[in-house]
């Protein structure tokens, strides 16, 4: 059994998100992995430990996978959107757009009117398959959808992947220790990691509007968006959401309640509340703080 500790701010929701991503890919790559917390003495000095079946470093062969993954497409079978294009050329785009899409008889909501709400899925080097469609899912659950416009999850995903392979190529050692933490300038994201949330009245102007980038990191973003794939943070007011820290070694089905419920008989939790702010049209994480209990010391 090979196991690995990383250090993880709990404070960063994306961060937190990503660590049940960290599990649910190896798990999913490796099979029959836990993980959990050790809170340390603030939520700045926590770690994150990890251990699956096999020899192998878990984290390093969940980075490896980002790194040499393509993202595909996934749309219903016989699949066009509602308005066709009118232009020759726009409409061979489309069409070339669609070839590129995997065609599926299960889909997690109704079919959507363009690609750019489509879910997508991770093909691995080795052909291993991980869905991303959180942000799509169809049922009562809050798909946390937090970016806006006409951006899709599939360009998100290839510029983060493309981030991460080239932080995968340059800094493979540092990357593996300490995965959540090498930032890198960024043009745009899923919106989960706050170190690179702005909005134009904090920094003064509009980064997009000059066309400047902001650092954070391409490994928080995928792995938090693999890690919603089966459960999402509590939104228990109007763009303020509630999410979990766990210290036993748990295996994915038990970390996907931890993290939303906050609350295992028998299990040691930290919950924190965050708020989500609006920048633009875009919800973006904050910086959570720390929900006390009364029987809970202050950090």
């Amino acid at each position: 059994m090979a196991e690995s500790v990383i250090p993880v701010d709990l404070r960063n929701p994306g961060q937190v998100f990503a660590c049940l991503g960290l599990l649910e890919l190896a798990d999913s790559l490796i099979g029959d992995t836990e993980a959990g917390f050790d809170f340390g003495t603030d939520s700045r000095g926590a770690t994150y430990r990890i251990r699956s079946q096999g020899p192998n470093n878990p984290v390093d062969i969940v980075l490896g996978f980002l790194a040499t993954s393509e993202p595909r497409a996934v749309a219903p079978p016989r699949w066009r959107p509602k308005k066709i294009p009118e232009t020759t050329k726009a409409l061979e785009k489309l069409e070339e757009e669609i070839a590129k899409q995997r065609e599926s008889s299960t889909y997690p909501c109704s079919a959507p009117d363009t690609s750019a709400a489509m879910p997508i899925e991770l093909i691995g080097k080795c052909g291993h398959r991980f869905m991303l469609s959180h942000y799509a899912d169809g049922s009562k659950r809050n798909p946390f959808k937090l970016y806006a416009g006409n951006r899709s999850a599939l360009s998100i995903a290839t510029r983060m992947l493309q981030s991460v392979a080239d932080i995968w190529n340059s800094q493979r050692n540092e990357l593996t220790k300490n995965p959540l933490d090498l930032l890198t300038p960024m043009g745009g994201s899923f919106n989960f990691d706050p170190r690179g949330a702005w909005t134009a009245v904090d920094v003064g102007y509009s980064p997009d509007a000059h066309n400047h980038m902001v650092t954070a990191s391409p490994v928080v973003e995928m792995l938090a968006a693999c890690g919603l794939e089966h459960t999402r943070p509590v939104e228990y007011e109007t763009r303020k959401i509630r999410y979990a820290a766990w210290s036993a070694s748990l295996p994915p089905i038990l970390a996907r309640v931890a993290l939303a419920a906050g609350a295992i008989p028998g299990i040691s939790t930290r919950s924190f509340r965050s708020e989500l702010a609006m920048s633009g049209k875009n919800k973006i994480v904050t910086f959570a703080v720390e929900e006390v209990t009364n029987d809970q010391d202050t950090h």
